[in-house]
C-alpha cells in the first residue's frame, strides 16, 4: 500500500558529523601499549569464553538469597566507572540489561588481578567471579576474587558527564550510543515487543506469513522512485522493491485468502523525520473483505499491540496523551475539508476546484495542483490534517491520486480507501483493492502516460500482474503501515532515525580522520 502524498523532504535533518580530534590518536595509543604489555605478560586482552556467566538483573532480583547463602556467581559485562580507594577498587560493570557494582580488595585477589584491574579502562569488557554484599553505603555490590579481561577497549567511551550528545555521531556510531544510553537500548527492545505483537495479532486472526521478492524485474505498488540495479547473469535490470502489494495480491489470486508480509521496502527518495530510503512495513491482504472490514481489523490490530506494549490504552506522544480506548473516529475527505473550511469541492470541476483553492490563500503550490484530487488531497493536508491527534480514519480519497484502489460504490470520482492519522502522522493507507484487470489496465496505461511526461514515481505496467487479474482475484481489503512509525509513537520519539539501528546517512565530512588510520599509524610504530 502507498500514500502517494507522503513524501521525505530532500537533505532535512543533516548535521555536521562528529570531527575526530587529534587527543584521540593519543588515548588510543595509550591503549594499544596496554594491551600489548598484557601479551608480554602472557595475557591474551581477547579470550575465547568465558562461562557460566548469570545476568545482573536475575542477581539482583534474587540477591537476598544469593548473598545470605555467599553462592559464588559470575558476570560478564562493560566497565562504566572505575574508583580507587587505597588498595581497593570500585566498579560500575554494566551487561545488555543491567548495572551492578563491583569491588577489588588487594589482599583478595593478590598482586596479580590487583595490578591487572589497575590496567583497565573504562569500556574494557571484563569476567568477574564473587559473591554479592551490601555496603554500608546501602550499595548491593560483586566482591571479586576472580577476574579476567575479555575484550580491551581501544576507543575511549564518550565523556561519563556529557555522553553521546552529538545526534548525527549517535546515529553513525550506533554500538556507542546503546553502550552509553541505556533508554537507546530500550526503545529497540520495545521495537522487537512491538513487532512481536503484530505477528502474535496476525497468526492468531490466521493470516499466513509469506515472504515475496525483494529484488524484482518490475517495481510497482506505490507512487515512489526506485533503487536500480543490474542483473549480470540474466542481464536485465531490476529494481528493490517499493510496495510488496502487487506480489501479494497474486497470492490472492492463487487462492490464499489471508496472506502478510513484514518486508523492507526501498523508496530512493529524500530523508527526513519521517523517512529512511530503507524502512519497515506490514502489507497484509485479506479476501472477501473491502475497506471498512480492514479498518475494523486494523483498530483490533493497533488496540492490541497497543495494551501489549503499555499495559494501557494510553499513552504519551510529545505534548498530548493519546487513547487508543475509544472506537477510532471516522471522517470523509471532501467532508473534513468542508467542515474545517466550509468548503464543497464534491461538485466543482478541476478548473473551479484549483481556482477556490488558489483563493483560499493557504500558501499551496500551484505547480503540483496538477488534477482534482491533487487539489483536494493538497487542501485537505493543509485545512485538516494538523488537526488530528486522536486515532482517526480519512476515508474515500480521489481517484486521481489513488491508482490501485477500487472505485467508490457511490461515487465515481473517489476511491474506497483509507488512511489512519494520530498525532497528525498518517500511519496507515488500506484499499478496497482494485480486482478487475480491465480498470486496472486502464490505470496502468494513464501511468504510463505520466512516466513518458517524466514522472519518476508513476508505476509502470505490469503485464504479469494484469494477466493474474485475469484468472479472477476474489473481493479483497489491503493494508500497508510503517513499523518505523508505529515504533516512533509507541516509543514517544520524534525522528524515524531513532527507531532504526543503522539509519541511512551522508557521508563523513572532508578531513575527519577514520579511526581505522589512526590505528593503522600507532601500530606502525609499535
Amino acid at each position: 500500500m502507498n500514500n502517494p502524498k507522503d513524501k521525505p523532504k530532500d537533505n532535512a535533518e543533516a548535521q555536521a558529523p562528529e570531527t575526530v580530534q587529534i587527543p584521540l590518536a593519543e588515548l588510543m595509543k595509550v591503549r594499544v601499549e596496554k594491551a600489548e604489555a598484557l601479551r608480554k605478560e602472557g595475557i591474551n586482552p581477547y579470550p575465547y569464553r568465558f562461562e557460566n556467566i548469570s545476568q545482573i538483573a536475575s542477581l539482583l532480583k534474587g540477591f537476598d538469597r544469593l548473598s545470605e547463602a555467599e553462592t559464588t556467581v559470575r558476570i560478564a559485562g562493560r566497565v562504566m566507572l572505575k574508583r580507587k580507594m587505597g588498595k581497593s577498587f570500585f566498579a560500575d560493570v554494566r551487561d545488555g540489561r543491567e548495572r551492578i557494582q563491583i569491588y577489588l580488595k588487594f589482599d583478595i585477589v593478590g598482586e596479580q588481578l590487583f595490578d591487572l584491574f589497575k590496567s583497565v579502562d573504562l569500556g574494557d569488557i571484563v569476567g568477574c567471579e564473587g559473591t554479592l554484599f551490601v555496603t554500608r553505603m546501602g550499595e548491593r555490590t560483586l566482591k571479586i576474587n576472580k577476574l579476567e579481561l575479555l575484550a580491551k577497549s581501544l576507543h575511549p567511551l564518550p565523556d561519563k558527564h556529557a555522553g553521546l550528545t552529538d545526534v548525527e555521531t549517535r546515529y553513525r556510531r550506533r554500538y556507542a550510543d546503546l553502550i552509553v544510553n541505556p533508554k537507546v537500548r530500550e526503545v529497540f527492545r520495545t521495537r522487537t515487543k512491538i513487532i512481536r505483537a503484530i505477528r502474535d495479532f496476525l497468526n492468531n486472526e490466521d493470516f499466513l506469513e509469506v515472504e515475496t521478492p525483494i529484488l524484482q524485474p518490475l517495481y510497482g505498488g506505490a507512487m515512489a522512485r526506485p533503487f536500480k540495479t543490474h542483473h549480470n547473469t540474466l542481464d536485465i535490470p531490476m529494481y528493490m522493491r517499493i510496495a510488496d502489494e502487487l506480489y501479494l495480491k497474486r497470492l490472492i489470486v492463487g487462492g490464499y485468502e489471508k496472506v502478510w508480509e513484514l518486508c523492507k521496502d526501498f523508496r530512493n527518495e529524500g530523508m527526513d523525520r519521517l523517512h529512511n530510503p530503507e524502512f519497515s512495513m506490514v502489507e497484509l491482504y485479506c479476501a472477501y473483505a473491502d475497506y471498512k472490514d480492514i479498518a475494523h481489523l486494523f483498530e483490533r490490530l493497533l488496540r492490541d499491540v497497543v495494551y501489549k506494549t503499555h499495559n494501557s490504552y494510553k499513552f504519551e506522544y510529545g505534548d498530548n496523551e493519546i487513547d487508543f480506548e475509544p472506537k477510532f473516529a471516522w471522517m470523509t475527505m471532501l467532508g473534513s475539508i468542508k467542515e474545517k473550511s466550509d468548503v464543497d469541492f464534491s461538485e466543482m470541476s478541476f478548473e473551479d476546484a484549483k481556482a477556490k483553492a488558489i483563493q483560499m490563500d493557504i500558501g499551496l503550490n500551484e505547480e503540483g495542483l496538477i488534477n482534482w484530487g491533487k487539489v483536494v488531497e493538497t487542501v485537505w493536508e493543509v485545512k485538516v490534517e494538523p488537526t488530528l491527534i486522536q486515532p482517526t480514519f480519512v476515508a474515500d480519497f480521489p481517484k486521481d491520486i489513488s491508482p490501485l484502489a477500487k472505485e467508490h460504490r457511490d461515487n465515481e470520482r473517489l476511491t474506497e480507501r483509507f488512511e489512519l492519522f494520530i498525532a497528525a502522522q498518517e500511519m496507515g493507507n488500506a484499499f478496497s483493492e482494485l480486482n478487475d484487470p480491465v480498470d486496472q489496465l486502464k490505470r496502468f496505461l494513464q501511468q504510463g502516460k505520466a512516466i513518458e511526461a517524466g514522472d519518476e514515481e508513476a508505476q509502470p505496467l505490469d503485464d504479469d500482474f494484469i494477466t493474474a487479474l485475469c484468472y479472477g482475484m476474489p473481493p479483497t481489503g489491503g493494508l500497508g503501515f510503517g513499523v518505523d512509525r508505529l515504533v516512533m509513537l509507541l516509543t514517544n520519539q520524534h525522528s524515524i532515525r531513532d527507531v532504526l539501528f543503522f539509519p541511512q546517512m551522508k557521508e563523513t565530512k572532508e578531513g575527519t580522520v577514520p579511526v581505522s588510520k589512526i590505528l593503522t599509524e600507532i601500530t606502525k610504530e609499535s
